[in-house]
């Protein structure tokens, strides 16, 4: 699976929330600050299908896009990547990421005791 620009996993974001869609649906849910043309996200569009992401169904003229890479399968992918290159494949390095900078609440600490405590 290819890595996904951010552009295209911006996009990938607005069709994995919308499950099928057309271009302009895409374009609707973009921010207004500009849109951006047409042509453009059928581009990216078009290079998402290229890249194993989006399949389609042809009416006519008009394509409705499809996932066939789920969020959660992409979401593991990229966590992993991140994981490997950025935390050494250690749970240690991770846990102690997120412990000092996303200023954990001891509750949420003692979830994640819980969660990776032995079971008994």
């Amino acid at each position: 699976m290819e890595e996904l620009t951010k552009t295209e996993e911006r996009i990938m974001q607005i069709i994995w929330d919308l499950e099928r869609c057309l271009v302009r649906d895409i374009i609707e849910k973009m921010p207004d600050d500009p849109k951006p043309p047409y042509n453009t996200i059928s581009s990216v569009v078009r290079l998402l299908e290229s890249k194993g992401f989006l399949s389609y169904k042809a009416y006519g003229k008009t394509y409705e896009y499809f996932p066939i890479i789920s969020k959660e399968e992409y979401g593991q992918r990229s966590f992993r990547k991140v994981f490997a290159n950025y935390f050494d494949n250690s749970v240690e390095n991770l846990l102690s990421f997120m412990a000092k900078e996303e200023n954990l609440t001891v509750e949420e600490i003692e979830k994640l005791k819980k969660i990776i405590s032995p079971r008994q």
